[in-house]
């Protein structure tokens, strides 16, 4: 990531956090949309799992300054999400479901130089979770 695209997601992160809930509300409603099966990995009631994906998002954006020093948490999270069963190939509705809420938060915000820094940026954080996913190994 560019200096440049770091800079644009933690603004664009900065303009989201006062709507976290409604946020966190908009991502799970779309990733449940788009990828039905992932539901029964969450629990009925999403209220600490929506103020846990916040939290996580604000510290990832604010460590992408230090990626060598975020990326230990990171793969860390990878590692504890294949304990759920999260599979390599569920990172890619994760991201849409990111996008979309973005886009959906910033309104006209969301240009395409912003949806490129997230993008990239979701892509790098992702790649790091799935290495750690795919280091876990299944369950019998």
């Amino acid at each position: 990531m560019t200096p440049h695209q770091i800079t644009l997601v933690q603004t664009s992160f900065a303009q989201v956090a006062p709507i976290a809930a409604t946020a966190a509300e908009m991502f799970y409603g779309r990733l449940f949309e788009i990828a039905p099966p992932v539901r029964k990995m969450f629990p009925d009631d999403l209220s600490e799992q929506k103020k846990k994906l916040m939290a996580m998002l604000g510290t990832v954006v604010s460590g992408l300054t230090r990626l060598e020093t975020l990326m230990p948490a990171v793969e860390a999270l990878g590692r504890h999400h294949a304990g759920y069963g999260v599979t390599a190939d569920q990172f890619a509705p994760v991201g849409a479901a990111l996008l979309w809420t973005l886009e959906q938060g910033l309104g006209e915000g969301f240009t395409p130089e912003v949806k490129d820094a997230w993008a990239t940026a979701y892509g790098v954080l992702a790649q790091m979770m799935i290495d750690a996913v795919n280091e876990v190994p299944m369950a019998a």
